[in-house]
C-alpha cells in the first residue's frame, strides 16, 4: 500500500475482459493493511480473485510459487504490487503468444521514477533470438509465460535465492520453451520506483549477488554447450551481476570485504571467464574483470582509481582490420603483464561510418554493379616484343 491500489485498478481496466482474467493475490505477511484491502477488492471485483494470506517468507520466490500453484489460466503474469499495466497489455501479449505460438512474451516496460531496460524494445518480434538479441538483458519475472510450459518442465522460483531468482526462472523458460516474442509497439508495463526507496532487489548483502551470479552461470552452462552461444549469454551475469561488485564502490570497502569479494569471484572466473566472453565486453569492463581473474586486488584498485577520474583514454594504432587499443591503466606495462587484447577495440567498417546518404549511395552502387557484371575478356598473349 498505497501502490497496490493503482496496480489492481490497472488489472480491472484491461481490455482483455474480466471474464478472461483471474487474480491470485498472495499477501506475504504485509503489515500495512494490504490483506484487508485485497479481501475487500475480491468481494467487489468482476474479476475472479483469490486471496492467500501467509507469514512473511523473506523474498518473492515463495509467494510467486504459491500463486503459480493456484493459477488456472493458459498464461500467467507475475505482476508486482508496486507496478501497473497499460490498458491493452494483456490483450496484446496474449494475442502475440497465440499468434506466434511462443511460450514467453515480453511486453514493453518503462520506468516511472526509476530507470528501466530499453535496448530490447526497438521493434516488435514474433520470434526473438535469445543469443543475439537484447532480451537476455531483461530477465525480470514481469513477462507473460505459457503455464503449460512451466507445469510440464516443473519450472518454479528458487526459494533459496533472495535476489536474482527471477533471472534464473526467466532464462530457463527462454532456453527450454518454444520461443520468445516481443511486443515493443505498446507500453505494457510500468515499473514504479517507490518514494521510500524500498525495493527488495536493492537490499541485502553483496553475498546474495554472488549467489545470484553463481546460479545463473551454472544454469547457462547446464543448457548451452561451451562455445560462442554460451559466451553470448555469459555476458549477462558477468556485466549485470558480477561487474558491479568491482566498481568504484569497491574502493570504499574494507580490506577484508575486498578480499572476500575476490575469493567469491575466483571460482566463477576460473570456470566461465574466457576470451569469447571477454571479447564481448567494453575494454574498461574487460580490464576490471581481468584483474579479478588474476586475483590482483592491487591492479584492480589502481585501475578503478584511474577510471574514476573519467579521463578519455588515448587511442593507440589502428590495424588494417580496424582494431585499435585504448591506453587504459597498465597498457603495455611489463610489470603488470596484462596482454594487449584486453585493451583492444574494433572500429566499424568504413561503410558503417558513412553518413546515411553515403550508405544509401553505396547500396545503390552495389545493386547496379550486381545488375551489370563486368565481362571478362581474354586477349591473345603478346609476344616478347609485343
Amino acid at each position: 500500500m498505497p501502490y497496490l491500489v493503482k496496480c489492481l485498478d490497472s488489472v480491472e481496466a484491461q481490455t482483455l475482459g474480466a471474464d478472461r482474467i483471474e487474480i491470485v493475490a498472495v499477501d506475504d505477511g504485509s503489515t500495512d493493511g494490504t490483506g484487508e484491502y485485497l479481501e475487500e477488492f475480491a468481494a467487489r471485483s468482476k474479476i475472479s480473485t483469490r486471496v492467500v494470506r501467509q507469514k512473511n517468507s523473506g523474498g518473492p520466490s515463495g509467494p510467486r510459487n504459491v500463486g503459480l500453484g493456484l493459477a488456472r489460466g493458459r498464461y500467467v503474469f507475475f505482476l508486482d504490487a508496486d507496478d501497473y499495466f497499460g490498458e491493452e497489455a494483456l490483450e496484446r501479449m496474449v494475442a502475440m503468444g497465440d499468434r506466434a505460438g511462443t511460450d514467453v512474451v515480453l511486453g514493453k516496460a518503462v520506468g516511472v521514477n526509476r530507470g528501466a531496460p530499453k535496448s530490447m524494445w526497438k521493434q516488435t518480434v514474433e520470434h526473438a533470438d535469445v543469443f543475439d538479441s537484447q532480451i537476455k538483458f531483461t530477465l525480470s519475472a514481469q513477462k507473460l509465460f505459457r503455464r503449460e510450459l512451466l507445469v510440464r518442465l516443473g519450472v518454479t522460483f528458487d526459494e533459496n535465492l533472495k535476489t536474482g531468482e527471477d533471472a534464473l526462472f526467466t532464462l530457463e523458460t527462454y532456453l527450454r520453451g518454444s520461443g520468445v516474442s516481443v511486443v515493443a509497439d505498446y507500453t505494457c508495463y510500468y515499473l514504479v520506483g517507490r518514494d521510500d526507496g524500498k525495493h527488495v532487489t536493492k537490499s541485502g548483502s553483496y553475498l546474495l549477488r554472488f549467489d545470484s551470479a553463481r546460479a545463473l552461470m551454472k544454469l547457462i552452462a547446464e543448457y548451452v554447450p561451451a562455445g560462442a552461444q554460451r559466451d553470448k549469454l555469459m555476458v549477462r551475469p558477468f556485466v549485470v551481476t558480477l561487474l558491479p561488485q568491482f566498481g568504484p564502490g569497491f574502493l570504499k570497502q574494507s580490506a577484508e570485504v575486498q578480499r572476500k569479494r575476490m575469493e567469491l569471484a575466483a571460482p566463477l572466473m576460473a570456470a566461465y571467464w574466457n576470451p569469447g566472453v571477454a571479447g564481448r565486453l567494453k575494454p574498461a569492463e574487460r580490464l576490471r574483470l581481468h584483474c579479478v581473474a588474476l586475483g590482483r586486488t592491487d591492479l584492480l584498485t589502481g585501475a578503478l582509481t584511474h577510471l574514476k577520474k573519467g579521463e578519455q583514454p588515448e587511442r593507440v594504432g589502428r590495424g588494417l582490420n580496424g582494431t585499435y587499443h585504448l591506453a587504459l591503466p597498465y597498457f603495455r606495462d611489463r610489470s603488470a603483464g596484462i596482454p594487449d587484447h584486453i585493451y583492444a577495440m574494433s572500429c566499424p567498417p568504413l561503410w558503417r561510418r558513412l553518413p546515411a546518404a553515403g550508405r544509401t549511395r553505396l547500396r545503390r552502387l552495389r545493386k547496379w554493379a550486381g545488375a551489370h557484371p563486368v565481362q571478362r575478356v581474354e586477349y591473345p598473349r603478346a609476344g616478347r616484343r609485343g
